[in-house]
């Protein structure tokens, strides 16, 4: 409802007044002289404040035998320097009034704080002690390593979809570090070495291969004077080239059909090979992928709720989704679960039914506006969080693209036209971009056979 309400809210809006909120927004940024980037986004609605520290790594920079390695390292750095214990992190956090995590992605590790704004000192301090002094000890590293293995089977081995996506993307992401799980494949985990652990920390945390971003209610040239006081004195590191991809503009299409004793839903994956905000040609074609993935999939109105789900009731729920913000080609998909009945060739077929549809015909004006008005209403609503703030310039950062985009992220959908979206469907949308993933209960496989 909520998300209903600020799309009918924007539509009412004059146009410019979405712009307005991005013009204004308070971005100061510097680099300290070892290379670390600092970069401060001012919001003084709450005496609170949000730190991150980024660092340009995560699965994609992986190769086989060490993958996972670093989301292993990213638990293990919560398990003491030689300045605070096991632990004693969090819990300076915590007596502090705040809250912090991790998280590991394909692009990046990043770190986090959320504290009242007169306690950042005392999370940079820490942040910093960690970047410089990490205690890597056996004993922590065999019981993490542990946990991670656990997380894996809980999440990837014992959930037939996971399995499947898992198998997915290896297939889709052809010849591209993005098949590699964040997570890691179970064999590499199993013969993970703190050595490898060691050798990842001293590559990659560096301050050269930070960005601290800092969001709440603060004053740059203060921020930028304690970012210089915790991490200024450290050195700089040469750092290896980041990898890419084959560069495989289409690499044909691919299709991968699972057959599970334990799967109780049916699902059908689509997924085309396009280009993020970091590789495209043009941002015009990723602001019309975005475009084209509302129009899809961009609240209850839009077609595949619309036609899928209550029209034509081959779908129990359908989505598309498409990744704009990564350093390498990206994805667009389409995931679907059939009605009970439906068999996921029918459920397939009504999928590429609606990828023609986008090639063969321009998305009439009223739709074209209902997919624009919830983009701009969802946006204006996740900039509204602080650490939303936050993790939008850390994540474009790191990816390579800018967080200066974000300013310009209204008016690029307000440019995108119906002419546009079937040019990108038409030019990316295609058979030879295309991989197919289908996941069948076991029974439902042999019946069809």
């Amino acid at each position: 409802m909520r998300r209903l309400l600020a799309a009918l809210l924007v539509a009412a809006l004059v146009p410019g007044l979405a712009l307005a909120s991005a013009s204004r927004w308070p971005v100061s940024e510097t680099q300290l002289d070892n290379g670390m980037t600092v970069i401060v986004r001012e919001d003084h609605r709450a005496p609170v404040v949000v730190s991150q520290v980024w660092y340009a790594v995560g699965s994609s920079y992986e190769h086989r035998g060490i993958t996972g390695v670093s989301h292993v390292l990213e638990h293990m750095m919560f398990k003491g320097t030689d300045a605070h214990g096991p632990g004693e992190f969090s819990r300076i956090i915590s007596r502090n009034g705040g809250e912090e995590n991790a998280f590991t992605s394909r692009d990046y590790t990043a770190y986090f704080e959320r504290l009242a704004a007169d306690r950042l000192d005392l999370a940079l301090a820490l942040e910093a002690d960690r970047m410089a002094n990490l205690a890597l000890a056996d004993e922590h590293f065999a019981s993490e390593r542990e946990v991670v293995i656990e997380e894996r089977r809980q999440r990837v081995a014992d959930n037939p979809a996971s399995r499947m996506h898992e198998r997915f993307n290896a297939v889709a992401h052809l010849g591209s570090p993005y098949a590699q799980p964040i997570i890691g494949w179970q064999p590499d985990l199993e013969a993970m070495t703190l050595d490898d652990l060691q050798a990842w920390y001293e590559r990659y945390y560096s301050p050269n291969n930070a960005t601290l971003v800092v969001a709440g209610d603060v004053e740059p040239e203060a921020v930028f004077d304690l970012a210089r006081k915790h991490f200024g004195d450290m050195k700089a590191r040469e750092l290896p080239e980041a990898p890419g991809g084959t560069g495989m503009v289409e690499p044909g299409a691919r299709r991968i059909d699972v057959a599970d004793s334990r799967a109780r839903v049916p699902r059908v994956v689509m997924g085309y090979d396009v280009p993020s905000a970091a590789t495209a040609d043009s941002l015009e074609d990723a602001y019309a992928l975005m475009m084209a993935s509302a129009v899809l999939d961009g609240g209850d109105g839009a077609r595949l709720s619309q036609d899928l789900v209550r029209d034509q009731a081959v779908a129990a729920r359908a989505g598309a989704s498409y990744r704009a913000i990564a350093r390498l080609g990206t994805q667009f998909t389409l995931q679907a679960a059939p009605q009970p009945g439906v068999s996921v060739d029918d459920l397939e077929s009504a999928l590429r039914e609606q990828i023609e549809r986008l090639r063969s015909e321009p998305v009439d004006d009223a739709t074209l506006e209902r997919a624009r008005n919830q983009m701009l209403a969802d946006h204006l609503f996740q900039m509204d969080s602080v650490f939303y703030q936050a993790m939008e310039i850390g994540q474009l950062e790191t990816t390579g693209i800018g967080w200066e985009i974000i300013k310009d992220y209204e008016s690029g959908l307000e440019a995108v036209t119906a002419a546009d979206v079937q040019r990108v469907a038409q030019q990316y949308f295609t058979e030879q971009r295309l991989t197919v993933g289908r996941l069948q209960p076991e029974s439902d496989k042999e019946s069809a056979e």
